[in-house]
């Protein structure tokens, strides 16, 4: 190779991750960034890769709202709430918004393609609205189970830690349910951009990534394993069913998976 095919490798190799930066950054959360100035299966698998980084920023808006008002004496359950909610505004409810669809389309008719057409509908009917209820609420108490013990003394930074943590572990799911091997449900959407992009040596790692960070900044090894293991165990449950029922995976689907695995992750916080 010459050095100057070289150097256009390295522009190119450099382009892609900025551009799934910005795409991840962008589509993740309600920050204004750059828009990518290309959308390829490259950017896609970095986007998806580097999905923790913004999980991790949404993670710190929830953990200060949160943590802020329990320590203004705001009881731990109405904290809990304010946290879920700052939560959901700072991704603009993009996820919960894909939770409600797939659950309407899980449920309704017995084809892929009736299942598909109730999807992209975007109304919320009675099944999609049960398990806003069930999953948001199961995330609220177990917010307000974690940051209970602020009330009690214990370091505000321990209890806000481990709910970055939780959303960080609850985005580096995404890694695993786009890698290479899965497909998506259909042709058109942000599923079929980045459903089997990633490369299988690199859809582990941010859950690993995960883990070691919370072993390094003191949180126990029970949340620094047993959290990546319950998220990566509540988004592959969805996955699956998912893919058995709609032959793939659908952005709507990737983004339930994201609310079920936090929805692990934050209670097994809460349990340990």
């Amino acid at each position: 190779m010459s050095r100057r095919s070289g150097r256009a490798g390295s522009r190119g190799r450099s382009g892609h991750v900025v551009d799934g930066l910005r795409l991840g950054f962008g589509t993740l959360t309600v920050l204004q960034v750059p828009a990518p100035r290309s959308v390829d299966r490259d950017a896609a698998a970095v986007a998806m890769v580097t999905a923790v980084l913004p999980g991790a920023v949404v993670g710190l808006g929830v953990a200060a709202t949160a943590t802020l008002l329990v320590l203004l004496g705001v009881p731990a359950a109405p904290a809990g709430v304010a946290g879920v909610g700052a939560g959901v505004l700072l991704t603009r409810f993009l996820h919960v918004d894909g939770l409600a669809d797939t659950a309407d389309g899980l449920v309704a008719g017995r084809t892929a393609e009736r299942a598909l057409e109730v999807m992209r509908r975007g109304d919320v009917g009675p099944a999609g609205a049960t398990v806003l209820v069930l999953v948001l609420g199961g995330q609220v108490l177990g917010v307000g189970a974690v940051v209970a013990g602020v009330a009690s003394g214990a370091a505000p930074w321990w209890s806000g830690a481990q709910l970055v943590l939780a959303w960080a572990a609850s985005r580096a799911v995404l890694a695993l349910l786009c890698v290479r091997g899965l497909r998506p449900a259909r042709s058109g959407g942000l599923g079929a951009a980045v459903v089997g992009s990633v490369p299988v040596a690199l859809a582990p790692v941010p859950l690993l990534l995960c883990g070691a960070v919370g072993a390094v900044a003191g949180l126990g090894p029970a949340p620094a394993v047993l959290v990546p293991v319950a998220a990566a165990a509540a988004a592959g449950a969805v996955a699956w069913h998912g893919t058995r029922r709609l032959g793939g995976l659908t952005g709507d689907v990737l983004g339930a998976g994201v609310e079920v695995a936090l929805l692990a992750a934050i209670l097994v916080l809460a349990a340990t």
